[in-house]
């Protein structure tokens, strides 16, 4: 049987294996009501589409690299989310999921390196997949099922989310926008304020300064909605700074690798 490649897995995956009726023609999916792997993640990428519903929740900040991704924080330190507690359970159902969580534990994923072909894996260690004798069947008859079905539009929608995020990046760096974040929070009583650094932000005052035939682009292509969207959601840092205390994870005054 063919098997997804192994190198440089993404967050929260441990291995990949294509999902086919021959191999798993009596894998069921459960309903999962808790995301162990949750427990202790401070940050989830997030696409374009997804940035004024996150916007409402939680920071939207830059991953710093020569890649930089669009990073949900769901906490300001590393090991701490204030959304999901111990167990991975969601802390308060208002609360928007961004889709990068949803999608665990399926993956498109390129077989074959020649190949442009995108297969719909899983992560083989999930426990919400299995020979289980309750849940959705994944095929029917040979084929896939309804369920699956939905779970591979969802899987094609994300990589195509994923694409026009990819071009977002792109052109924010090429306008030269993005530059390194800070961010000060001064609680009451507190002798110093709580900076937090190690991501990267959109330069306001850049923005501010462009040409008319560049923020005319920016219009035009959709894209300074999303900016004013990640400008906005950095107020939320004070909120989940506040989560913080108020779960007794104290928070320290430097964001370190955001991913």
């Amino acid at each position: 049987m063919a098997s997804a490649p192994q190198q440089q897995l993404p967050l929260f995956y441990n291995q990949l294996e294509p999902l086919s009726s021959q191999a798993h023609g009596d894998y069921r999916v459960r309903v999962a009501d808790k995301a162990p792997f949750l427990a202790t993640q401070h940050a989830v990428p997030v696409t374009v589409e997804e940035f004024p519903l996150v916007q409402r929740y939680m920071p939207i900040v830059f991953s710093v690299g020569d890649d930089p991704v669009p990073l949900a924080l769901m906490g300001l330190n590393e090991g701490v989310n204030t959304f999901f507690d111990e167990e991975g359970k969601l802390v308060d159902p208002n609360f928007y999921v961004p889709a990068y969580i949803r999608r665990y534990p399926y993956l498109l994923a390129r077989l074959r390196p020649e190949s442009d072909e995108l297969s719909l894996c899983f992560d083989p260690t999930a426990d919400t997949i299995g020979q289980f004798e309750d849940g959705e069947p994944l095929f029917v008859d040979g084929q896939p099922s309804e369920f699956t079905k939905g779970i591979l539009q969802f899987n094609e929608q994300f990589e195509q989310a994923g694409a026009r995020t990819s071009m977002f990046m792109k052109d924010l760096k090429d306008m030269g926008l993005l530059m390194d974040g800070e961010v000060s929070i001064q609680p009451d009583g507190a002798a110093q304020p709580f900076i937090y650094r190690g991501f990267l932000m959109v330069d306001e005052g850049k923005l501010n300064e462009m040409r008319g035939d560049q923020l005319r682009k920016i219009v035009q292509n959709g894209m300074l909605p999303l900016i004013y969207a990640h400008l906005f959601s950095l107020s939320q840092m004070r909120d989940i700074f506040g989560r913080q205390m108020r779960i007794g994870k104290v928070p320290q005054p430097q964001l370190v690798n955001p991913m």
